[in-house]
């Protein structure tokens, strides 16, 4: 386990550690600044330029100290790590455990510190002042910053930095026995979130989508029809969910700028199932009633596809003529 968290830990120094997105009208992609240990990367110098309007200073790497020193910082706690793996010795494992946890609280105060500093240190003789309005992003979660949504959240590095943690924590629990009542499946039951995490941080295929909760981003409304589901990710990850074909084809096309890696659409026959569009055989028949009545159904198979399409006297599609009849 620690020779795990070592190695992960040791990712995580040139992996990004947290983002902040931003979201707008007039930036349907949305905007994301991600935090290195040694450097900010991302849609840094086109949020700078909409910050100079509100008088907040720009960011520069070289601005933080903590750029210079956390790197060297992670890089200790490899070697402890290690060492503490080697020496096989319990009190040097607890003392790493309370010198991670203590590190990890200070550095979230410090990104508090900072996030306080940058929000509310205003330029007085900014192009645009509101009265009392601070900028200050959230800590961790959404905050609505005028017509901006701002989300702060761990990027790959930072859920790897927390793993190497959890991953210390086990160890101490074994050694003190506290997992010793527990029977071998409870045991993999107390990795598989863990486990489940980690997957979907470096996983690049589709987000599930939680019916009757999720909204479609074009028409709002919230997506319950599992046959008709749709989904979008964009080259930067963002993932756009959508009830209807038609609305994932309505979006496309009034949003030109808005760079897509992948589309999915919901198999007709295995509800609730995402497929890659571009492999898939769709259908078009008034005789489905899709929830915005695009009334398009995508299948897994030509052979399927083509069954439906002489049920409905008409013939299947390629992912090229659904896009054309938009």
């Amino acid at each position: 386990m620690l020779l795990s968290a070592a190695g992960l830990l040791l990712i995580s120094i040139f992996a990004p550690i947290w983002r902040i997105e931003l979201s707008a009208p007039q930036y349907p992609e949305g905007l994301a600044m991600q935090i290195f240990s040694y450097k900010l990367g991302g849609d840094v110098e086109i949020i700078n330029g909409l910050n100079h309007y509100i008088g907040m200073e720009t960011l520069h790497a070289e601005n933080f100290i903590e750029f210079t020193v956390l790197p060297y910082i992670i890089a200790f706690f490899v070697l402890f790590t290690l060492v503490a793996a080697l020496l096989a010795k319990r009190a040097v494992l607890y003392i790493l455990l309370i010198c991670f946890l203590l590190f990890g609280v200070l550095a979230m105060v410090d990104f508090w510190r900072w996030e306080y500093n940058y929000g509310h240190n205003l330029d007085p003789n900014a192009a645009i002042i509101v009265p009392g309005m601070a900028y200050q992003p959230p800590l961790i979660g959404y905050k609505q910053l005028l017509n901006f949504g701002a989300y702060s959240i761990p990027d790959i590095g930072g859920w790897l930095f927390m793993l190497s943690g959890v991953l210390m924590l086990l160890a101490v629990a074994m050694e003190k026995g506290w997992l010793e009542k527990l029977k071998r499946p409870k045991k993999a039951l107390i990795l598989l979130p863990f486990s489940a995490l980690l997957m979907n941080c470096i996983s690049d295929g589709p987000e599930a989508i939680l019916w009757n909760k999720d909204q479609c981003h074009e028409c709002k409304m919230s997506i319950s029809d599992d046959r008709f589901g749709t989904e979008l990710i964009t080259d930067k990850g963002r993932v756009y969910k959508f009830d209807d074909l038609s609305c994932m084809l309505r979006y496309t096309s009034e949003n030109n700028d808005v760079a897509v890696k992948a589309f999915y659409v919901c198999d007709y026959l295995s509800k609730g199932v995402l497929i890659p569009a571009e492999s898939a055989s769709f259908v078009f028949s008034r005789s489905f009633k899709s929830p915005m009545r695009g009334d398009i159904a995508a299948f897994k198979t030509v052979a399927e596809a083509e069954t439906y399409a002489t049920k409905n006297g008409t013939k299947a599609l390629v992912w090229e003529d659904v896009k054309g009849m938009n």
